[in-house]
């Protein structure tokens, strides 16, 4: 048995909220009103050529608005055209094709005018465009030959559609081809090979375009690949092989990029657009990516890897996301990486959007157009679709850059206003219009609604009104009382009402009433609060045996006045009720239960308002009463439920309760925890009440006055715990006065001139009587006038019209039907604070260093602060750099100085730049006016470490170092200044200085010896001295393996002492005189188990393949082994490598004869040993050399 938490539910009393709780006031559509429009077509419209083009604007107003067109800037006439029509009571245009033309005739930039008597708004400049899908061109594409390892790029330089079409690539059967980190696409659309494997010529590869309006793909003709390789064999075996590239022969390489080019590149991107980076190296292992962002970590919320770690995506980029990423390609060969340098511009885009603006008649307003944008966007306005510089002059009208104010509007100020903003990446355009009106308030909902709610839910109450001036809204309970807000009760801008938690007593009707200086208008809601639907006996889980009869029961409590609806789920289906089966009010019959019964039901049941939902699993045993797998898998060691619980001893402040343990599943129980349910504050939630020990199964509950008690108790073991047992019977313990008092008590100020009062209400358990309220009491402190005081039902009380800042002393006393609480304690709130009147002044600064100054300052007066005294904060910004060509940002920082205090430090700062600061203080409500603005230079600095340290080795003999400028100078460069030593193992050399001018950024150093490597470090200089430095280390040589643990201290000195090599000189002899003798005892026989590699190898049906041997005979026409073999069967010659390979089970071995002779040999062991067949595993060669390592 389970209870399901209902599904979300629309209340009815939500079907009154017809405007949003932030929206703009709407005039009514019967009243005077300047156009609006409504519907546009996007900026960039993008058409299909085989459609009619629509070109969408659509406008309100009263009277109806006419409409016109503009065409590049110039007036569009209709008329002329008889393929453009124009909808009737609409501005959209029609461009039909039916009868032939064009579409590309119609490309340019449209904007439509709508227009009444009482101005002209604008729409958009839409930018018309056709689609495009250009065919591919035709050509024919030799095929690719390329060596095995090397990287290749298929390039794919699809048509230019618009938009761009969608690349992917295909073999020409249409199949899919396989991406991975080797092989993969790139961002452009050409397919990337790190390096080439023989399997990549077992298809072609063409690369296609989805066209978005034409729904076609057209591919490009195929490339075929030619693999040229040393390894003709396309041995499956060897693809996850742990070596798959020396296994083919293949060289290692260390990595370089195929895209990006080069060390470094820069990219531009517009805020709030996806940022795409790639990086696709060659190199053989393939290489793996990883990315990184200088001086910071890479936007873990915003940024994706794509493409196997190729591509790196930051979605929704911001100032933030600008600077330098870069991207590491690294195998075991070495690594390498590529420097990013991304710069974030903006379109514009709105900090303050001009909204219409509606006034009286001499009333004053504002229209505000604020922007921001990268470059800062310029503002222009116009009115009527006219620049404003060229509009009659308006006296009540004055322009202060990005905000108009009007002044003793009159009637004749009515007119459409444009702002628009723009800077090179885009625009931005709005309308906004003066409506000048003198209406008395109107409602705009149905009058005497009836609002039906579900007791303890939340809804809200909406009263749709207008006037001009726009009016005050108030609610009223029942006509009497004060204005409904605080405690329960909240009342948005726009005059919406919400009840945060309805109760019995909040039924009644509530009437709003607008009221400006023209008269007032009222409106009526009548709100019934309905008993909430609940499921007080669920089904409960079963086991049943087939052919049985199982009931399952589901008895409802609702609100009588309402519909109730009872229906039944199986798996969560709506169960069809045969005829086994019958539907009662409160429970399910199933008779004759069978297998197919087997699973969960739900009983729902439901009122128009609400509904309540509960489950049980139903467990179908077959004849011989196996439990199913079900039952099997359900855990065997938590105790069963309690049950059979009772209620005696029945007190004033105390009851017993008993109950009957379920079985302990051979696990004692340690615990019993006894948890109760009230049905007032919270229904239908538990609490714990009390925990006893095991042993116990009968307990004294201490309860509390005017609480309708439930109790269930739940088993505990050392396994786990048990169900909750059935509730017992209701208790109603009889009222009392409330015994505390609620905690928490605060006064704040939520603006300048009020104080909220705020408590953390009580619970049910100490409530102690009905009727539950709060008496809250407030005066000023230390003024000993009367105590104001008002009796509140929630949790908040709002004190208005007080003055600035000022303390008082508050009481919040708990109180019900009963009696009053204790006496309660004083605390001391504060009213409402406002933003601070005066600025520091004689601030003075001193330069410390060159990254810090010291502030002081002289302390404001106490008065002027009005509120708490949060901090000092210094805002300042870097003006510029004292290095002309260096580009600085200007955005402002800030430095906090908590407390009342009269210096501080600043640090953090750039050298050698010239700073502007300003000063302020901060209290609860915000910044006060900022002090005089300061100006101070920073002196040299140290600088950062040079950018782009790269080392390479061109050969043996010489090392080049190459490096870039810091990013952060510091000052006036004076030179750079290299130490490097050279190591060999655990030895190390002399380090040796190098010092350079500024201007220089590349070394050639000769290597003393080819040997060792070189530990570089690289700084830059100023006057002041040395900064930050950068450390690299020579390349190792190609040659130089992984040493293992055991002798990689001493690898390079063994290898050059004379007895090492004296000993491997006599090893080697030693083996190709074995190798010799072998040979000469082989060379004996008359047949030998070869096969000699052909043009085409043999089939595995070949009867000699099946023994392993054949008849030898010399053909000097056969390929050999050191030939190099491409797709097409041609053989190239090599260098002159005979050789013998694989005898026995592996392995290859190569070595000549006397230049006459080169071949190929194979052995096969067969299962069963065939007459003149010898083992070939003693006189193997190959072998031979096993068995002496």
């Amino acid at each position: 048995m389970a209870r399901q938490q209902p599904s979300p539910w629309v209340h009815t009393a939500f079907l009154f909220c017809l405007l949003s709780l932030s929206g703009a006031i709407e005039i009514p559509m019967d009243l005077s009103q300047p156009p609006t429009i409504t519907k546009q077509s996007v900026k960039d419209h993008i058409v299909d050529p085989r459609d009619n083009i629509l070109i969408e604007c659509e406008a309100k107003g009263n009277p109806a608005p006419s409409f016109h067109w503009t065409r590049n800037s110039r007036f569009f006439n209709i008329a002329k055209d008889p393929r453009v029509s124009m909808r009737r009571r609409s501005g959209t245009l029609v461009i039909d094709f039916r009868s032939g033309g064009r579409p590309e005739e119609y490309e340019g930039e449209y904007q439509c005018f709508a227009r009444n008597k009482f101005g002209t708004a604008l729409s958009n400049r839409i930018r018309l465009q056709v689609s495009k899908s250009p065919l591919w061109p035709k050509e024919n594409l030799d095929p690719v030959v390329v060596q095995e390892g090397a990287p290749l790029t298929l390039q794919c330089n699809p048509p230019p559609g618009l938009p761009s079409p969608v690349i992917f690539w295909m073999s020409s059967s249409m199949e899919p081809i396989t991406q991975d980190k080797r092989v993969s696409q790139g961002h452009n659309g050409d397919l990337y090979f790190s390096n080439v494997m023989l399997q990549d010529m077992q298809t072609d590869y063409s690369c296609n375009a989805r066209f978005h309006f034409t729904h076609t793909i057209q591919q490009k003709n195929p490339f075929n690949l030619k693999v040229l390789t040393n390894h003709p064999y396309n041995d499956s075996s060897l693809r996850n092989h742990p070596d798959m590239y020396s296994a083919r022969g293949v060289a290692e390489r260390t990595p370089s990029f195929m895209y990006p080019q080069g060390t470094a590149s820069s990219q531009m991107v517009l805020r709030g657009m996806d940022l795409l980076l790639e990086c696709i190296a060659s190199g053989v292992p393939t290489p793996d990516i990883a990315w990184y962002k200088k001086g910071g970590d890479l936007p873990s919320d915003k940024a994706k890897f794509e493409n196997f770690n190729k591509a790196l995506r930051i979605t929704n980029v911001s100032e933030e996301d600008s600077g330098e990423y870069f991207c590491l390609a690294s195998n075991k060969m070495g690594s390498i990486r590529h420097t990013i340098s991304v710069r974030v511009k903006a379109a514009p885009y709105w900090l303050d959007e001009p909204k219409n603006l509606i006034l009286a008649p001499g009333e004053d307003g504002r229209l505000v157009c604020r922007a921001n944008g990268n470059p800062k966007p310029t503002v222009q306005w116009m009115v009527n679709g006219e620049p404003l510089q060229s509009a009659p002059p308006n006296p009540n009208r004055e322009v202060a850059g990005d905000t108009i104010i009007f002044r003793d509007t009159q009637i004749s100020s009515r007119a459409v206003y444009q702002c628009n903003t723009s800077n090179e990446h885009g625009y931005l355009l709005a309308n906004a219009f003066v409506s000048v009106l003198d209406v008395p308030p109107r409602m705009l909902s149905p009058r005497n609604q009836l609002i039906r709610v579900i007791l303890y839910n939340r809804t809200r109450l909406d009263c749709p009104f207008f006037g001009s001036p726009i009016p005050t809204l108030r609610w009223f309970k029942n006509g009497q009382g004060s204005n409904l807000d605080g405690g329960n009760y909240h009342v948005y801008e726009n005059g919406s009402l919400e009840i945060k938690m309805i109760r019995k007593e909040d039924q009644g009707i509530y009437t709003c009433v607008a009221t400006n200086i023209l008269g007032k208008a009222e409106n009526q809601v009548r709100l019934e609060v309905k008993d909430p639907t609940r499921i007080y006996r669920m089904p409960e889980d079963q086991v049943a045996k087939r052919g049985t009869t199982v009931q399952l029961e589901c008895r409802v409590k609702h609100d009588p006045s309402l519909k109730l609806t009872v229906s039944w789920l199986k798996d969560d289906e709506p169960l069809y009720i045969g005829n086994r089966m019958k539907k009662e009010e409160d429970s399910l019959t199933i008779f004759g239960v069978a297998e197919r019964d087997q699973g969960s039901y739900t009983c729902v049941a439901s009122t128009e308002l609400d509904q309540d939902l509960a489950k049980a699993y139903l467990t179908v045993l077959a004849d011989q009463a196996t439990p199913t797998n079900r039952l099997a898998a359900l855990p065997k060691g938590r105790p069963e439920r309690p049950r059979d619980l009772e209620l005696t001893d029945l007190a004033e402040r105390s009851v017993r309760l008993t109950w009957i343990p379920g079985d302990d599943n051979n696990s004692p129980i340690t615990d019993y925890v006894v948890q109760f349910e009230e049905d007032q504050f919270q229904p239908g939630v538990w609490h714990d009440h009390s925990k006893f020990p095991g042993s116990v199964n009968s307990a004294i509950l201490q309860l509390s006055p005017y609480v309708n008690y439930q109790f269930r108790v739940i088993a505990i073991n050392e396994v786990g715990s048990s169900h909750p047992s059935l509730p017992s019977e209701r208790y109603r313990t009889s009222g009392a006065p409330p015994e505390s008092n609620p905690s928490d008590v605060k006064g704040e100020g939520t603006r300048k001139n009020n104080m909220e009062i705020t408590w953390t209400p009580m619970n049910a358990t100490s409530a102690f009587g009905p009727n539950l309220r709060y008496i809250v009491k407030w005066r000023r402190r230390e003024t000993r006038e009367t105590w104001n005081n008002v009796t509140v039902w929630g949790s908040r009380y709002v004190v208005a019209q007080t003055p600035v800042y000022v303390p008082y002393e508050i009481r919040v006393q708990a109180e019900n039907d009963f009696g009053k609480g204790p006496e309660p304690g004083t605390v001391i709130g504060y009213s409402g604070e406002d933003y601070p009147r005066a600025a520091p002044t004689d601030v003075k600064i001193r330069v410390l260093n060159s990254t810090a100054i010291s502030l002081q300052w002289n302390r404001v007066y106490p008065d002027t602060v009005q509120g708490q005294l949060r901090e000092y904060r210094a805002y300042y910004w870097r003006e510029s750099s004292l290095l002309k060509s260096l580009w600085v940002s200007q955005k402002r920082q800030q430095a906090s100085f908590p407390g009342d205090r009269l210096r501080g430090v600043v640090s953090r700062l750039f050298p050698y730049s010239n700073y502007k600061l300003e000063m302020v203080v901060v209290n609860g409500r915000g910044d006060g006016p900022r002090s005089e603005t300061k100006a101070f230079t920073t002196p040299e600095g140290v600088p950062s470490a040079p950018r782009r340290f790269r080392v390479r080795q061109p050969n043996l003999e010489t090392i080049n170092l190459e490096w870039d400028h810091p990013e952060h100078p510091n000052g006036i460069l004076t030179g750079y200044t290299l130490k490097y030593v050279a190591f060999n193992g655990t030895k190390v050399g002399k380090q040796i200085v190098e010092n350079f001018s500024p201007n220089q950024t590349k070394f050639t150093m000769q290597r003393a010896d080819p040997v060792s490597r070189y530990r570089f470090s690289l700084s830059a200089r100023t006057q002041v001295g040395s900064g930050e430095a950068v450390t690299e280390e020579s390349p190792a040589p190609p040659n130089e393996a992984a040493p293992t643990a055991a002798y990689t201290n001493n690898q390079a000195d063994i290898a050059t002492q004379g007895w090492f090599i004296g000993l491997m000189c006599a090893v080697a002899l030693l083996v190709l005189i074995l190798l010799i003798v072998c040979f000469i005892k082989r060379s004996r026989g008359g047949k030998y188990p070869v096969r000699e590699k052909k043009d085409v190898p043999l089939g595995p049906e070949d009867p000699k393949e099946e023994d392993g041997s054949f008849d030898y005979s010399d053909e000097d026409n056969k390929p050999l082994q050191g030939s190099q073999t491409s797709l097409d069967g041609t053989i190239k010659q090599q260098e002159s490598d005979d050789s013998l390979v694989d005898y026995g089970e592996g392995g290859e071995g190569q070595f000549n004869e006397d230049g006459s002779f080169i071949g190929q040999y194979t052995v096969k062991k067969d299962k069963e040993e065939t007459e003149g067949n010898e083992s070939s595993e003693a006189t193997s060669p190959v072998n031979a050399i096993y068995s002496l390592a």
